[in-house]
């Protein structure tokens, strides 16, 4: 008998969901809904949403990829016309859309020439979008601010900063063009890392001690300069590849010498070491006119 009851359960059919409450059966939902997976991903817009945030994870290529993911759909979120509610129609302030032009900026590194451009345009893009009380377009102030937003996250010398946006910065009420502003922002990249450079090469100097011999650290700097006045760069870009041609012949060279020089060395610091190299390359900059 109980054996009997147990057939009979099974072999009943489930209650049907009740109205309104929300539970499809996945037979009806599958013959009168989407037709498949595939498809309402498709119509969701989902797949393309995917598509865009694995480029841009292969053009960021970044250290913690699924961070970066994460990051890039919350501000895909906070950017969309629903995060706003009623206010919407009204585009975010000044605050709001320059954290948004640094995190594109930032997105690719400045040697992945089409994706850096790409983003570029898009941070162009969000600072200069119009509203209903101010005109469409990208003013010295925002240009200036993002400038020194870039500077301030890296670990380049305030006095360097200072200097470098000293030379590309635009004065709050002009118009800022795209190549001015790609100009801009590709140079504050490139100091920083020419700045780590700088520093990665004092760690060499300084054997971990903190401070290095300040008689090698004159000959280097001043292989560093005759490095970068070889030409006439008009691409920030290049000073790195002039400073990278600084071999470990010419160092080891122009090391040596300082060491046999018979005067007694003061030792230098790291952050002096730092400025004096940035401020090479800050001297190369081209300033915008």
């Amino acid at each position: 008998m109980a054996a009997y009851e147990k057939r009979r359960a099974a072999a009943a059919p489930a209650p049907a969901p009740a109205a309104g409450s929300g539970l499809v059966e996945p037979g009806r939902e599958a013959a009168g809904g989407l037709g498949s997976e595939a498809e309402f991903l498709l119509r969701a817009g989902v797949t393309a949403m995917v598509r865009e945030a694995l480029l841009k994870v292969l053009e960021a290529r970044p250290e913690e990829p699924v961070s970066f993911l994460a990051d890039y759909f919350e501000r895909l979120v906070l950017g969309s016309p629903g995060a706003a509610g009623e206010a919407a129609a009204e585009l975010p302030g000044p605050p709001q859309r320059l954290a948004r032009a640094l995190w594109y900026v930032r997105l690719a590194h400045h040697s992945h020439r089409t994706a850096f451009d790409s983003n570029a345009g898009a941070a162009y893009e969000v600072l200069g979008a119009g509203g209903r009380r101010r005109k469409a377009g990208v003013d010295g102030r925002l240009y200036s601010e993002l400038l020194r937003r870039i500077c301030q996250h890296g670990g380049a010398p305030a006095e360097a900063a200072a200097a470098l946006l000293g030379r590309v910065r635009c004065r709050d009420h002009e118009a800022v063009p795209f190549d001015v502003f790609r100009y801009g922002v590709l140079t504050c990249f490139v100091l920083l890392e020419f700045a780590a450079k700088a520093d990665a090469l004092f760690g060499v100097l300084d054997g971990g001690s903190g401070a290095a011999d300040g008689r090698v650290c004159q000959a280097v700097l001043r292989a560093l300069e005759d490095a970068l006045g070889t030409s006439n760069f008009s691409l920030p870009s290049r000073y790195l590849e002039a400073g990278s041609k600084l071999g470990p012949d010419g160092l080891a060279l122009a090391m040596d010498r300082a060491l046999q020089e018979r005067k007694l060395g003061t030792s230098m610091s790291r952050d002096e070491f730092l400025k004096k190299a940035t401020a090479l390359f800050v001297a190369k900059v081209k300033p915008i006119e």
